[in-house]
């Protein structure tokens, strides 16, 4: 007996530039749906929105600029796997499931791992020359 054949996206065939094209507005259409629904996503697109451009300002190698970009980024594409896994479950039912509650934990530790490393590097590479900016401007303590 043959293995049924799998069924695919009519979309896996398209190639070249249309391709790319449909790629980008599926992605703006996730990020839109995100920001919509996903109050976790809108409050982290805040936080983004405050420290990269203190990212840009604080005084750091390009090296180290590079890690707060990438930490504050690393934490928005984690909340939107969490969303995606969140959805996908909830896809399949609301009633409570030892299985899904394990996905959505397991998704949530995810985002609070990437908050962590959001702020330890944020604390390592950061934090000690704003505090030094911060001295110079109000001059040395009594």
């Amino acid at each position: 007996m043959a293995a049924p054949e799998l069924l695919e996206s009519p979309h896996k065939g398209q190639r070249g530039l249309q391709r790319l094209l449909n790629a980008l507005f599926y992605s703006l259409s996730g990020l839109r749906l995100a920001f919509h629904h996903e109050s976790a996503f809108r409050q982290e697109v805040a936080l983004a929105a405050l420290l990269l451009p203190v990212a840009c300002l604080v005084n750091v190698s390009a090296a180290e600029r590079a890690l707060l970009f990438g930490s504050v980024l690393f934490l928005l594409v984690v909340e939107l796997l969490n969303s995606s896994v969140e959805a996908a479950i909830d896809r399949i039912g609301f009633d409570t499931h030892r299985l899904s509650k394990r996905a959505k934990d397991l998704g949530s530790a995810a985002v609070l791992v990437a908050l962590v490393m959001l702020a330890i590097t944020w604390g390592l590479i950061a934090v000690p020359p704003l505090v030094h900016y911060g001295q110079s401007l109000v001059g040395p303590l009594p």
